[in-house]
């Protein structure tokens, strides 16, 4: 998101951690930075506590096993970050590289 507010890679402060850990990087990838770059019209960033709520949600409702990484999407439209109104919306859940502890613990804060 500030890589692509600022128009160019912006390195992450190390350190940093995530349930969403599939998503963690040093920097954005050259390629894929300039794609999105050329093809996003922004970002947004979700909380940890989001992206555990639509994991539970994924499970409650649609009985899916999906990581933090993998949902994020569903939980920026789940939390209300994404104005839906009058749109049609698709959304892919991806994922189930999560241990089984950390699981665990995500569902039974429900």
């Amino acid at each position: 998101r500030r890589s692509l507010a600022k128009g160019e890679r912006v390195a992450n402060d190390s350190g940093h951690s995530s349930i969403c850990d599939a998503l963690l990087t040093a920097e954005p990838g050259a390629i894929t930075f300039e794609i999105n770059r050329k093809n996003l019209a922004g970002a947004i960033a979700v909380s940890d506590e989001a992206a555990a709520q639509a994991m539970r949600d994924a499970m409650a409702h649609l009985k899916l096993v999906v990581e933090p990484g993998g949902c994020v999407a569903f939980a920026a439209l789940s939390s209300g970050e994404i104005d839906l109104a009058g749109k049609c919306v698709a959304v892919v859940l991806s994922g189930g590289n999560v241990d089984f502890s950390t699981y665990a613990e995500i569902m039974a804060a429900a």
